[in-house]
């Protein structure tokens, strides 16, 4: 009797040993916001996130998204009265903070403008200096505030736009979820803004590509120019060689500058940001697009944890880069 009760033990243990969790990398792959993404986590007990994610992503898209009637930020910009949860208010501080250390480069009020000049929701305007005029007088973040849980603005016609750091957000969202899930190790990347955690499936360093400046917008050509490896860090990059579109022979691209309300010319071709979070990293990646290589490189300098690669068209049409003293040690030889 004995004896039978002693096999009975071990073969219920060895079974449930069988059952142990097993940690495993599960890869992830998705459209938000018109966007793709692609997510890969090391699941402590090989779980697959992907329905958990996919409805964060939705719930985030449901309070920023301007192509959304029912969204938060649309019915803030409708002047409709709405509850502002944390992730929003957050994303609003967060905003104006950057606002204030850019000098107005990067602006969430710059909505009307980002519209009628075709990057929005809204149908493209016949822009006039009249036009841009009368857009500029509801442009500004120093004239909206968060006041008692409510934005508060000066003019009922001003619109908000957090479409500038919405992927950084986004990925920052996605990344706090799978540190709530324990996932040791992580590469989350939308719309190629990335956070990155731990190390890939084959224990290495996670490495990112830096994408070749080309005026085309079907994402057919991704020449990589640099290669860099993060841990426990943030990347985000804009530039004005994909959104763009040519009316009477003429370039318009998406980046608006907010104080003149024109888009932007220049010779800054793309910005690269590296910093501990990814929504800073959009941010300010944005206000260094809008402010050109001088202005963003003396900037930069000011900015502590932040690592930038900036790439730039000199006198002569060739592409140069800069890069802050930092940056070079996530370079990838």
């Amino acid at each position: 009797m004995h004896f039978k009760i002693l096999v009975f033990i071990i073969a219920v243990l060895a079974v449930s040993g069988c059952k142990q969790p097993v940690p495993k990398y599960i890869y992830n792959d998705g459209i938000i916001h018109g966007t793709p993404y692609h997510f890969v986590y090391k699941s402590p007990a090989g779980e697959d996130f992907h329905t958990e994610i996919d409805t964060l992503l939705k719930d985030m898209n449901m309070i920023f998204s301007t192509y959304e009637k029912e969204s938060t930020i649309s019915k803030v910009n409708r002047n409709e009265e709405v509850e502002l949860d944390s992730v929003f208010t957050k994303a609003f501080s967060q905003s104006v903070n950057i606002a204030e250390l850019s000098d107005g480069a990067f602006d969430i009020t710059c909505g009307p403008l980002v519209n009628a000049w075709g990057f929005g929701p809204e149908e493209r305007k016949k822009m006039t200096a009249e036009k841009i005029d009368s857009l500029l007088q509801i442009t500004g973040f120093q004239k909206v505030k968060l006041e008692n849980g409510r934005v508060i603005k000066n003019s009922p016609e001003m619109k908000l736009n957090m479409n500038a750091i919405g992927d950084g957000l986004f990925c920052d969202q996605t990344a706090q979820m799978l540190n709530i899930k324990e996932c040791p190790d992580y590469l989350v990347e939308i719309g190629g803004e990335v956070v990155a955690k731990g190390k890939n499936e084959k224990g290495n360093t996670w490495t990112i590509g830096i994408n070749k400046p080309v005026d085309e917008n079907t994402f057919v050509n991704n020449e990589i120019v640099a290669k860099i490896q993060i841990e426990n860090k943030s990347m985000a990059t804009s530039g004005n060689y994909r959104n763009f579109y040519i009316e009477d022979g003429k370039k318009y691209a998406h980046t608006i500058d907010p104080k003149t309300g024109y888009p932007v010319e220049h010779s800054l071709l793309s910005a690269t940001v590296l910093a501990d979070d990814c929504t800073n990293a959009d941010g300010f990646a944005t206000a260094f697009m809008v402010l050109g290589i001088e202005k963003s490189i003396e900037l930069s300098k000011t900015l502590p944890g932040f690592e930038v690669y900036f790439i730039y068209s000199d006198s002569t049409g060739n592409n140069q880069v800069y890069m802050s003293e930092g940056f070079r040690s996530f370079l990838k030889e």
